[in-house]
């Protein structure tokens, strides 16, 4: 998208989320939840992490998964399996007319997280989005203005923010100045193998409770691809590839150590440098943000799927230590120092081996009965992955973006 697009699609947003509340209108349900009120919600994109995060709420004994909807019904049947007495539906816009339904939880591809979350937003549900929140920069306003409209909690599954390792750091070394000034936050996430997956055997001929159109939906059309249909990460037109998928992850943290959200710069580097299998996101990348002054960084982000790498973390680099954190521990070490001084470990939750994830579900559940803005905020989740998306820019542009963090566009204006 070149800058006069982003510039008309930024002047269109408030009038799109106007007439989506319009068509919205009959559909509308919401009611006030008193303390002992069961949780009715709705699935949207019931794939492995659709699955995976719905199992984390049913944890809760207050919620009740009342819907499923997937493209695919192979996986709504399945997951029906998995929440007695749900309905099913291949078309989301049925499910949001559903009553009672108070939560949608949005696990589809990066490309429908807007629409979807928009309607439900002007349809009266809170929401709990899968990251990124967007597909584009431009689409975060649309659904920040949705949410706070319609008064709905909404909530990005950046599960970080609700970690109390990562809690516990923030206290500890930014908002005591004990890592000194930050110059340099460092991060990196090797052989994701979410990037690699291969489509199986049944997906080679498109089943017939396979809705082709429906999953495409918003973006340009093509015909049938297994690939494309069950490894949607590693295809530009459907997200962000490794950037917005796992850099927004980091990039978040950064944000909320150094109470910075948004850069004035962003370089990457890049290209499908080995797997040659018709995708179109870079197996490999380099991202360089810039923050602006007072108290100017760097981030930087390094991702590759090549064989015989893995792992991720995230290091601060500050003039007093730095702080290496990733999801199961940080340690921090003093300047000079040649071993970690001080080692936190994630802290366990209770039936489940994901309590970043759980910490996170139980901080949107208890948002909705105190209206108190969520961990991951839609706002909060607009910005990091804006970010992320700035430094996808500059890979496919091909040049250094520069960017306004007053109007939040890209020059030149």
């Amino acid at each position: 998208m070149d800058s006069n697009s982003r510039r008309d699609f930024l002047r269109n947003a408030t009038r799109v989320a106007s007439s989506s509340a319009v068509a919205m209108t009959a559909a509308s349900y919401s009611r006030v939840l008193g303390a002992n009120d069961r949780i009715n919600l709705g699935l949207i994109g019931a794939g492995d992490r659709g699955n995976h995060v719905m199992s984390l709420f049913q944890n809760r004994p207050e919620v009740q998964v009342a819907a499923v909807c997937d493209a695919w019904g192979d996986r709504v049947e399945s997951t029906r399996q998995k929440a007695a007495g749900a309905a099913g539906f291949s078309d989301y816009r049925k499910l949001l007319e559903t009553n009672p339904l108070d939560v949608v939880l949005i696990a589809t591809p990066d490309h429908w997280h807007t629409k979807i979350a928009v309607d439900a937003l002007t349809a009266g549900k809170d929401v709990y989005v899968e990251k990124p929140l967007t597909r584009t920069p431009e689409e975060g306003p649309v659904i920040v203005k949705a949410a706070r409209e319609n008064n709905r909690v909404c909530q990005v599954g950046m599960q970080q923010r609700s970690g109390t390792h990562y809690r516990v750091a923030k206290e500890k070394y930014f908002d005591t100045g004990k890592l000194g000034a930050v110059t340099l936050a460092r991060t990196w996430w090797y052989g994701n193998s979410w990037h690699l997956r291969k489509a199986p055997a049944a997906l080679r001929t498109k089943p017939d409770d396979l809705d082709w159109a429906a999953f495409v939906g918003p973006v340009r059309w093509r015909d049938y691809d297994p690939q494309q249909f069950y490894n949607w990460r590693a295809y530009l037109d459907f997200g962000g590839g490794q950037v917005t998928d796992l850099f927004t992850h980091w990039i978040d943290v950064v944000h909320m150590f150094m109470g910075k959200e948004i850069p004035c710069s962003a370089c990457a580097t890049g290209g499908v440098y080995h797997y040659r299998d018709g995708r179109t996101a870079p197996d490999t990348i380099n991202v360089n943000l810039e923050y602006p002054d007072p108290n100017p960084f760097t981030a930087t982000f390094e991702a590759t799927l090549v064989p015989g790498i893995t792992g991720e973390a995230l290091e601060m680099c500050g003039t007093e230590g730095r702080l290496w954190i990733d999801r199961s521990r940080y340690e921090f070490y003093p300047v000079h120092a040649k071993e970690p001084a001080e080692v936190m470990k994630a802290v366990p939750v209770a039936g489940t081996n994901d309590p970043l994830t759980q910490e996170h579900v139980n901080n949107f559940l208890d948002c909705l009965r105190s209206r108190q803005l969520p961990n991951g905020d839609v706002l909060i989740g607009h910005r990091s992955a804006q970010a992320s998306h700035l430094g996808n820019i500059s890979y496919v542009e091909r040049r250094r973006i520069d960017f306004d963090t007053v109007r939040e566009q890209i020059f030149p204006l």
